[in-house]
């Protein structure tokens, strides 16, 4: 079969065919976590969607690279190139050296996307691990006369590079606008332009991550470590970079123009960006207490959960909605999709156990070209569901001896399963009963780690509202003195 795979662009605002630079082999780079806390769930879609993406390249004969880079070092607190990073601010908090934390988190962070039954990427490099080549892409855009330094600090021109090249193109904004919505410098700001960012960033002599440089101690830019990066590995253009619909403005608007200004190329052919979360229609966030930690939602330790949900249920349920449509979280849509979840692999199982007529009625091949395109047609997960259900309907009538259903059918139906819901959606069947499966033991021990933690910070209210939500749910949590032990 021959596919004609399109992909929406947000750089041109409209799909398009996917024709990649070297093909077979594709080059795909997604902005990762930033490691200085938990991940939380809008990082998660992200990487789930990308994950999808990754998966069905592969599944389409691409020999794919993909680059997921570590962000550590060089986040700032605030907007304007000002504040520590971070990295600091939480090891001088916590008295510990900010290579704990980036330690701790990328960790974390890898176990829950273990969970989640994603693909690990072909190259995560870090931030930390390419001071050298943002340097020299610092240095090549000041002698390409778009960036200055100012006191060990190099800014990138925006306002000159943007009389010769569009620097609002990706958000199809104009200069004017931008400069309009950004505020005046107030004297004391050593930039040129309002919009002018930092490519590297004198620190001050308590600054705890730092660097020498031919500007004098510091350390980078955000945005300069993606450019570096994603050119090392993937060369000066690429197929495809993404990453959260939050990065736009910003970020992927400033990698576009340090490139350019770098090189004289535009990194990536196809731009892709996943959209935002919301709880029972409103923005999730930490003020609003309608955020979720992964591990909230597999344990069900959140006032907005009557229980927990396993890391497929979970997966399945982002899925049914298209990648560049807002996702609603609420524990009726979750309860929702663990029902339907259920019965896709339930009717798996059946299909195992069909036996076969002499004449079919009804057109299999035609069902499994109609997912190949749903999925060729932006990675249209919410259709491509709907196509599998269809298959549920035919395995079930099938069984209830309503369908005829060939040898050849069968076959074919259990390819459609493997090929579109393991392999490319990344589902996996969950074991019943009483014997755990390999994701709930990673979950469970993810949950004792969490009230070890509150025990050991006297924060014993939260210990025991762990404790009694597992017991709650059947599960029997025993402390001994080598820590806690958990059985159904």
């Amino acid at each position: 079969m021959t596919h004609n795979l399109h992909l929406y662009n947000t750089l041109s605002r409209k799909k398009e065919k996917f024709v990649a630079i070297n093909a077979p082999f594709v080059g795909m780079y997604v902005c990762g976590p930033t490691v200085y806390s938990d991940v939380h769930l809008g990082n998660c879609r992200t990487f789930m969607s990308f994950d999808l993406i990754y998966r069905y390249l592969k599944h389409l004969g691409y020999k794919v690279r993909y680059v997921r880079n570590i962000t550590d070092a060089g986040h700032l607190e605030g907007d304007r190139d000002e504040g520590d990073d971070k990295f600091t601010k939480k090891a001088k908090l916590l008295q510990v050296e900010p290579m704990e934390i980036v330690q701790k988190y990328t960790v974390g962070f890898r176990d829950i996307m273990a969970l989640f039954n994603t693909l690990p990427p072909s190259i995560e490099p870090t931030a930390t691990g390419h001071i050298i080549e943002q340097q020299e892409i610092a240095k090549k855009i000041i002698e390409n006369k778009f960036a200055y330094e100012v006191n060990g600090t190099v800014y990138f021109d925006v306002e000159k590079y943007s009389k010769t090249n569009n620097y609002g193109e990706l958000t199809n904004r104009k200069l004017e606008d931008l400069l309009e919505n950004t505020r005046e410098l107030d004297g004391q700001d050593e930039k040129k332009g309002r919009l002018d960012f930092a490519l590297w960033i004198k620190a001050k002599p308590e600054h705890l991550m730092q660097w020498p440089s031919p500007w004098g101690m510091g350390f980078p830019g955000w945005h300069i470590e993606c450019s570096a990066m994603s050119t090392k590995y993937l060369g000066e253009t690429f197929d495809i970079h993404g990453g959260g619909m939050d990065l736009q403005a910003t970020h992927h608007t400033n990698e576009i123009a340090q490139n350019i200004a770098y090189c004289g190329k535009s990194p990536a052919n196809y731009w892709m960006h996943t959209n935002m979360l919301t709880v029972n229609g409103a923005r999730m966030s930490k003020s609003a207490g309608n955020s979720f930690l992964p591990l909230e939602l597999f344990s069900g330790d959140h006032a907005l959960l009557s229980k927990g949900y396993s890391p497929m249920t979970v997966r399945f349920f982002m899925m049914q909605t298209h990648y560049r449509s807002t996702l609603d979280f609420s524990d009726e849509a979750l309860s929702g999709s663990e029902k339907a979840f259920n019965r896709l692999m339930d009717s798996y199982k059946t299909l195992q156990q069909l036996s076969a007529s002499a004449t079919s009625s009804e057109n299999i091949p035609e069902l499994k070209a109609k997912c190949y395109e749903a999925m060729d047609d932006d990675f249209n997960t919410p259709v491509l569901i709907a196509h599998l259900f269809e298959a549920v309907r035919i395995i079930n009538s099938a069984n209830d001896k309503k369908t005829q259903l060939t040898q050849a059918d069968i076959d074919l139906l259990k390819t459609i399963y493997n090929d579109f819901i393991i392999d490319i959606m990344g589902l996996k069947v969950e074991e019943e009963g009483g014997k755990a499966s390999e994701a709930l033991e990673k979950v469970m021990q993810l949950v004792l780690d969490m009230r070890a933690k509150a025990k050991a910070n006297k924060d014993f209210a939260t210990s025991d509202e762990i404790r009694n939500k597992l017991t709650a749910a059947g599960i029997q949590v025993k402390d001994g003195k080598d820590g806690a032990t958990w059985n159904l």
